[in-house]
């Protein structure tokens, strides 16, 4: 696939030189699967073709490392900036990686959304077409930071089809839509499972949430994934199913997601570079 084109962000920001394009991925409520969703839907990302990294912006409870299957420090060449992870094809950076497992982050938010932004900018990343952030749930410090300082050219909703989830998931589409962040789409996790034995499909979450969001608010629902057990496993085990089981049916969601997202983002203005930008002034 070609390289990806910086699109537009958010108020008078500009993209990062090096990263064409940062794509926040949200929820209004913890324990939708939303780093599992972020983790699996930039390995596809990268699957496409793109060059793809991933930052945890979890600052208090970061579960990228674990994800990923990534251990250790990372390298500091300078003592000044720090060099990304890098694992199944992507780079990686988390605040999870600089502090012991077993640390509590108890910082109050202005030192939360500092260690946000160095993360963001300390890292040496390379040259990226898409660095895919996985946001903590709800609508805080984080967001906020998100969305005064950090150019983002669009965002995606992780919910399930729970009522409660729903409900929170409206709030943060809200959010988005007021600080200027284009809502790419919803991603409806835990849509449907499939019993092993019999290959009965039962909404154990019930059905129809993000398409009810999707009418309601004009967000279209990039994919449902389905609630798989192996989706769990491998992400513990630190190999996402996106690459450990590729030709599954649980990776070809993730896939199918990932090329609505693109799709998406290909319909948002794109960033003028050159002597074209001058002319259009």
């Amino acid at each position: 696939m070609s390289r990806l084109p910086s699109h537009a962000v958010q108020g008078e920001l500009k993209p990062l030189a090096n990263i064409r394009n940062i794509i926040a991925v949200g929820s209004g409520k913890g324990g939708v699967g939303k780093s599992t969703t972020t983790v699996n839907l930039a390995l596809a990302l990268a699957a496409e073709g793109l060059k793809v990294g991933v930052l945890d912006a979890d600052i208090y409870g970061p579960s990228i490392p674990t994800m990923l299957g990534l251990s250790g420090r990372p390298d500091s060449p300078d003592n000044k900036s720090i060099e990304p992870m890098r694992t199944h094809g992507i780079e990686a950076m988390s605040i999870g990686l600089l502090v012991g497992d077993d640390t509590p982050m108890i910082w109050r938010g202005p030192m939360a959304t500092q260690a946000l932004s160095q993360l963001l900018n300390d890292t040496r990343w390379g040259d990226l077409d898409v660095l895919v952030v996985d946001l903590p749930p709800g609508t805080g410090d984080i967001q906020l930071t998100m969305a005064q300082k950090i150019p983002v050219a669009g965002a995606v909703i992780v919910t399930t089809p729970q009522e409660v989830a729903t409900m929170d998931a409206r709030k943060a589409l809200k959010m988005f839509e007021k600080v200027g962040i284009p809502v790419l789409g919803l991603v409806e996790n835990m849509a449907s499972h499939v019993c092993g034995n019999c290959g009965h499909v039962e909404h154990v979450f019930g059905a129809g949430g993000a398409q009810w969001m999707s009418r309601e608010y004009g967000v279209p629902v990039l994919g449902g994934l389905p609630l798989q057990r192996d989706i769990r496993e491998q992400g513990d085990a630190g190999v996402p199913i996106v690459v450990a089981q590729p030709a599954s049916a649980a990776s070809h969601a993730y896939r199918e997601t990932a090329r609505a997202l693109l799709a998406r983002l290909g319909e948002q203005p794109k960033v003028r570079t050159g002597i074209m930008a001058s002319l259009l002034k």
